[in-house]
């Protein structure tokens, strides 16, 4: 997949675009320089306004980045993980190239970097680049800024059945709609579903998962989420499905989940949770799980403890944080579970990714429509960027399941998990 962004820049630096190239000035080379070492001497090319580009060795094939004036070059210097994604959206820097492998790219070099960029460490930016917190109140607004801009715009690259979280592919060459539905039979083989279980759902999206657990497993499921749009969407699809009685979609605070239940599934809400508020969490689950219990917990992850970047954190997932191993494994263990499987999806993610990103491309247009090129330009940079991190594994996928420590009913062996799923 080629992702060439080699449109004109907005009116801002549309000036800076025409004419033939000149050399950039010593001390404008300098600075380019400075940013290419604290990359990592990555191959790459950099230019400011219309001058030929800076590169490091092996950057004759590789993609550039395009400045579009100073003072977005400065912004780089003060706060280079913010202002980056500020700066593309608004058309002040272009990209030469294929925009996933430029972000591999950086991605692999930036980690060895031994300059950092001037700004990029200072108390200006960590002020800056602070998280929004995850109260009762503010996760709702957090939850709001990202789910609740319109339905037909996930409609629009997502698979029919509105599932966003990563797909599962036991053949790779499988479509994007299967893949999900492994992905959800996957993890209700992992959790050993019988037609008598009850079953709550943290954070259930636009209720896919559990309108699958309802329709192929029989279980009775409660199913939470602050998303209005996402709520009033899986109603109206548990209706279609005739599972409404099967299935509660509850609009609340996964911190209000009452009842006892055989199992606890998350998928993709942890990230949202933060990193101050997984002890609550474990709280939560220990309250709810029947003495035979069993959960899954399906997160983003990372493999260093390190907050998520600042402007994905606040432009695209206020208030997220990916969570390590280890931090997901404390919330359990403070509450005396034991853990009993993790897998690692990461590729699967970086896959599922490549089918966002180009459905999305493909629904350009109408993204267009609905919003702006600002949002098409931030959204492609979300997907592309997180393409990127998932394949040089910035980012990872855990999926952890466990039991009540005292539970002995659990499978001997994998070999469920290979089972042919139901019809």
């Amino acid at each position: 997949m080629k992702l060439n962004d080699t449109r004109m820049f907005h009116a801002a630096g549309q000036a800076a675009v025409g004419g033939a190239h000149t050399k950039p000035s010593g001390f404008e080379s300098r600075l380019l320089r400075h940013l290419l070492r604290s990359l990592g001497d990555a191959p790459l090319r950099i230019r400011l306004r219309n001058s030929e580009p800076v590169s490091t060795d092996g950057a004759d094939n590789a993609g550039g980045i395009r400045i579009a004036n100073w003072s977005t070059l400065v912004k780089l210097f003060i706060n280079p993980d913010l202002y980056f994604g500020d700066a593309y959206t608004d058309g002040l820097i272009e990209v030469e190239g294929d925009l996933v492998k430029l972000l591999e790219t950086v991605f692999d070099h930036r980690r060895r970097a031994s300059v950092p960029f001037f700004g990029g460490r200072s108390r200006l930016a960590g002020w800056m680049n602070r998280s929004r917190p995850n109260t009762r109140s503010s996760a709702r607004r957090n939850i709001h800024q990202h789910y609740d801009i319109g339905n037909e715009f996930y409609r629009s690259w997502l698979d029919p059945r509105m599932v966003y979280t990563c797909a599962y592919f036991p053949d790779p060459a499988m479509t994007l709609e299967a893949a999900q539905v492994a992905k959800m039979d996957h993890v209700c083989r992992k959790l050993t579903l019988n037609p008598q279980d009850t079953v709550v759902e943290a954070g259930c999206g636009w209720g896919a998962l559990a309108l699958h657990m309802a329709a192929r497993h029989g279980v009775r499921v409660k199913a939470f989420n602050i998303s209005r749009e996402q709520i009033t969407y899986a109603r109206a699809s548990a209706r279609a499905a005739g599972v409404e009685r099967r299935v509660e979609f509850i609009e609340d605070d996964y911190r209000n989940i009452d009842g006892r239940y055989d199992a606890f599934v998350s998928v993709g809400m942890l990230e949202h949770v933060g990193q101050h508020h997984h002890r609550e969490l474990g709280r939560v689950i220990d309250r709810c799980l029947h003495r035979n219990g069993r959960g899954l917990v399906h997160s983003i992850g990372q493999n260093r403890g390190v907050a998520l970047n600042p402007w994905i954190e606040k432009r695209i997932f206020p208030g997220a944080y990916p969570p390590t191993l280890s931090e997901m494994a404390a919330m359990l263990e403070a509450r005396a579970f034991s853990v009993i499987d993790v897998e690692n999806l990461r590729l699967h993610y970086a896959l599922t990714l490549e089918h966002w990103l180009r459905n999305f491309e493909d629904a350009r247009e109408r993204v267009r429509a609905m919003f702006d090129e600002r949002f098409v330009r931030a959204w492609r940079l979300y997907l592309a960027g997180s393409l990127a991190a998932f394949r040089t594994g910035e980012l990872q996928l855990y999926q952890m399941l466990f039991t009540r420590d005292t539970s002995n009913d659990v499978p001997w062996t994998r070999a469920h998990l290979h089972e042919k799923a139901a019809g």
